[in-house]
């Protein structure tokens, strides 16, 4: 667990840099090269740093479980509410990418863009709808414990 929680606090760093430095500095420098879209700069920073807030709950929640998991207290509703927060970001940045997708897809002159956004969606898709079951086998394993518990 220990190396997990190393990567996580990595990349949690790196997002923080990435959200107040390089995707605001990235959409400035587009709009000064392509002055025809510079209207998508701010939209564009807004969308992409909200992505990154749905990782940076995910890495939140995911760090919770660990510690639940260290005190052997993860078959409980208290992890049931860290899992329903990583579904909930997961989620809510899927909402936004399919919005992105769409209105991509609708406004693009070749299929490059369009297709890489749909196959990110497709693997948000898969990774959202991957958490509700490990949510549903969770909340199974949690009962079986507490039923377990009764009986003992």
């Amino acid at each position: 667990m220990f190396p997990l929680r190393v990567f996580l606090v990595l990349l949690f760093g790196v997002l923080v840099m990435f959200q107040t430095f390089s995707l605001p500095g990235q959409f400035a420098h587009m709009a000064k090269e392509s002055p025809d879209f510079a209207y998508l700069r701010w939209p564009a920073t807004a969308v992409t740093v909200f992505w990154v807030l749905c990782v940076q709950v995910v890495i939140v929640a995911t760090w919770k479980l660990l510690s639940l998991v260290k005190n052997d207290r993860i078959f409980t509703e208290t992890a049931l509410k860290w899992v329903d927060a990583i579904v909930w970001a997961i989620a809510a940045a899927w909402v936004v990418l399919v919005g992105v997708f769409l209105y991509v897809g609708f406004n693009a002159d070749d299929p490059g863009l369009p297709l890489l956004l749909f196959l990110m969606t497709t693997g948000v898709t898969v990774l959202g709808l991957l958490m509700v079951v490990m949510r549903a086998l969770l909340r199974q394993a949690t009962a079986l414990r507490t039923d377990m518990e009764a009986v003992i």
